[in-house]
């Protein structure tokens, strides 16, 4: 008998990125600038909490919520860092990274038919995340605006519909970020439309070129958002899976209700190695930030003179880069360059359909430096024999 899924479930395309990877297995001698998983090992103080907590007996359930301790610290770093004030008790959820944090918050805040905007290209999961829970992704085309919302944008996309702007930044794919007066104009639609702002700022801490704003902290901003953030990226924890939302009450609440009947805790050891993190863990995070920014430097360099064009990457580990110059679109370029010189990177249409048949494909560059060189260096050579 064959058993039939429901109709919603099989609607959901699978990630790109991972269906582009599924053809890296069993590839030898690949030299990957696709997945955007850092590659350090986490910091030896946070994994030693991690172990020490395995060897002191933690190995149970904490409340839903999240370890207090954890929270209490999330509350003392947000606001030593970045003047923001959230209730440890009633304002903070730990969560299984932040891909969950960012699905409770949608479940949470999302009635039928209720919109999202997405600027695109976007993270995989926003789209159909948002689709799971019933509400309607509408996208906002950022390619011809330096692959940013902008006010304008923002404004003609709002119907009587629109209940949350997705906002990721420092952005995967694209490396772009926002300034304050960006961010402060932004605002001013979200207030006069009254919408939510779910602000996935995973990346934050990799801001190379000027100090990270949290959309929260913009004037009027904090009733209005939900903060979330992580410790995959700037920690390199990816595995751990630690995350965590800040946002009203009344949100924090709903997410923890639905929280607790499906993971139930982010697990403990994780929990406490996460709190090492912030609060012994700025020096590992800074030597890591100063490697991406060295590799960065490099990247742009090496690809602007093979011809590419791209946003300016002010942070994440991420270039978006267009091969139009080549008569490829990215997938046709992705598949060519991983088949002729086993250089794995990511096609832009893993990132929205509307690039489909563009001109874009993501580089990331947590690899090695002599890597990094041997790839680019193999990249300017399948140029040459295009």
């Amino acid at each position: 008998m064959k058993i039939n899924v429901s109709k919603k479930s099989a609607s959901i395309t699978p990630s790109g990125i991972r269906e582009f990877f599924d053809l890296v297995l069993g590839m030898e001698d690949i030299i990957s600038l696709g997945i955007g998983e850092p590659d350090f090992v986490t910091p030896w103080n946070i994994c030693e909490a991690g172990i020490y907590a395995l060897e002191k007996g933690y190995t149970s359930y904490t409340s839903n919520q999240g370890l207090l301790s954890f929270r209490k610290t999330i509350a003392q770093y947000l606001k030593k860092k970045y003047n923001l004030g959230y209730h440890p008790e009633k304002e903070i959820l730990i969560t299984v990274g932040t891909s969950e944090a960012y699905d409770l918050a949608i479940r949470a805040l999302i009635n039928p038919s209720d919109e999202v905007l997405i600027p695109e290209p976007s993270y995989v999961s926003y789209y159909s995340v948002t689709q799971l829970a019933g509400g309607k992704p509408k996208y906002l085309s950022t390619h011809e605006t330096g692959f940013k919302v902008t006010p304008k944008m923002l404004q003609e996309a709002i119907s009587n519909k629109t209940k949350i702007l997705l906002l990721n930044y420092p952005s995967n794919p694209t490396g772009i970020t926002y300034t304050v007066n960006e961010l402060k104009n932004i605002a001013k639609i979200v207030k006069a439309n009254n919408l939510i702002v779910i602000s996935d700022e995973i990346y934050g801490d990799l801001t190379y070129d000027f100090q990270h704003t949290p959309f929260a902290s913009i004037s009027g901003m904090q009733s209005h958002t939900v903060y979330i953030n992580g410790f995959s990226k700037a920690y390199a924890m990816t595995g751990w899976r630690v995350g965590y939302a800040c946002g009203p009450e009344n949100v924090i609440d709903a997410m923890n209700r639905i929280h607790q009947y499906t993971m139930l805790c982010a697990p403990i050891m994780s929990q406490m190695a996460a709190q090492e993190a912030l609060i012994n863990g700025d020096n590992a995070c800074l030597e890591m930030k100063k490697e991406y920014k060295r590799r960065r430097e490099y990247v742009i360099s090496r690809l602007g003179e093979m011809g590419f064009t791209f946003p300016y990457p002010a942070g994440a580990f991420y270039i978006f880069a267009s091969v139009k110059n080549t008569g490829l679109t990215g997938k046709e370029f992705s598949c060519r360059l991983l088949k002729e010189k086993k250089v794995a990177v990511v096609p832009g249409v893993a990132f929205g359909t509307e690039f489909k048949n563009k001109y874009y494909i993501r580089v990331c560059y947590t690899t090695e430096f002599e890597k990094l060189k041997k790839a680019l260096n193999k990249i300017e050579q399948f140029l040459k024999e295009l």
